[in-house]
């Protein structure tokens, strides 16, 4: 009796097991990729390419090549419209994406796969319409996936949406354009600046934009779209923004957000510093968003299959 009693127990542990017991995956390395349009940048990306494919890793990588400008130029990540950085051809992007893919299939170890995640940020100084840039990235995205037809690497769209670069309109008709010409998985890398927390009435968030407009970036707009959120903070509040945007989406019949991951900037940080509590490990942050969502039934996820941490080139 005492054994049937002492097995009934751990069944019940078992099944009780609290959602920090789950393990944050192997995490791959996402870069930002400040393109010079030298013959150098092709050397970089097989480099970039051949290191992931060591690791043995299957997973997302991303890469951000900064922000689309007029003219199908793109101006560095991390830069403003008064930059004085070098400019290059949107197509450039392409080049570098297909050497990447080179590289990471010569280096490939384990039978590692990749979805290589082609970005850029939503800041709509550049001087181009959300729709217009939105379209041509589709373009990029679609050349490059013909381009690297077979292998390990798969090519598909990101975005960097935050509400402090640009009118929620802006972002709004870019996502659009996108999902609209492709069917292309788009990740979506965002942040959630000044959004209210999970249980708060407020539906705010900065600049004009809303909870609403979050999910709709992130997963509204189209079922190719999935979030890979950005969750910096030590803290943890950003985990309990996102949870608040997948919340949203339930009770307004949109849907919780598809979470496929979690993006930290841990490597970043330690490359240039300058990172005052917004610099998690991959773990840490793929954990924080894990157990808040857990932690409500509303927003409850099976699984949460990524999680990338960001460098600079």
């Amino acid at each position: 009796m005492a054994s049937m009693s002492a097995a009934a127990m751990a069944l019940t542990c078992l099944t009780a097991a609290p959602a920090s017991a789950a393990a944050a995956p192997a995490h791959t390395v996402s870069r930002y990729v400040p393109l010079t349009g030298a013959a150098s940048d092709a050397t970089a990306a097989r480099d970039a390419g051949c290191a992931e494919g060591r690791t043995g890793r299957s997973g997302v990588r991303v890469l951000f090549f900064g922000t689309q400008e007029s003219g199908g130029r793109l101006r560095h990540p991390g830069t403003t419209a008064g930059s004085t950085t070098p400019r290059v051809p949107v197509d450039n992007a392409r080049a570098y994406a297909a050497q990447w893919a080179a590289g990471f299939a010569a280096c490939r170890t384990g039978g590692a796969t990749a979805q290589l995640a082609m970005g850029v940020n939503n800041k709509s100084d550049g001087g181009v319409a959300g729709a217009t840039a939105g379209a041509e990235w589709a373009r990029i995205v679609t050349q490059t996936a013909r381009q690297v037809s077979s292998g390990p690497v798969t090519i598909v769209g990101a975005v960097d949406a935050e509400p402090s670069w640009s009118p929620r309109a802006w972002a709004r008709d870019w996502v659009d354009a996108f999902t609209g010409a492709t069917s292309r998985t788009l990740y979506a890398a965002n942040s959630a600046d000044s959004c209210p927390t999970y249980g708060s009435s407020a539906t705010a968030c900065a600049n004009g934009w809303s909870l609403g407009d979050l999910h709709y970036v992130a997963t509204g707009a189209a079922r190719s779209i999935h979030a890979i959120p950005q969750i910096y903070r030590t803290d943890g509040i950003q985990a309990r923004q996102w949870s608040a945007i997948s919340s949203w989406g339930v009770r307004n019949g949109a849907g919780p957000v598809r979470f496929a991951g979690a993006m930290s900037q841990r490597m970043a940080c330690d490359q240039r510093g300058g990172c005052t509590n917004t610099n998690n490990t991959p773990t840490a942050a793929w954990t924080q968003l894990y157990e808040e969502l857990n932690a409500h039934s509303d927003t409850a996820v099976r699984e949460l299959p990524y999680v990338t941490d960001m460098r600079w080139p």
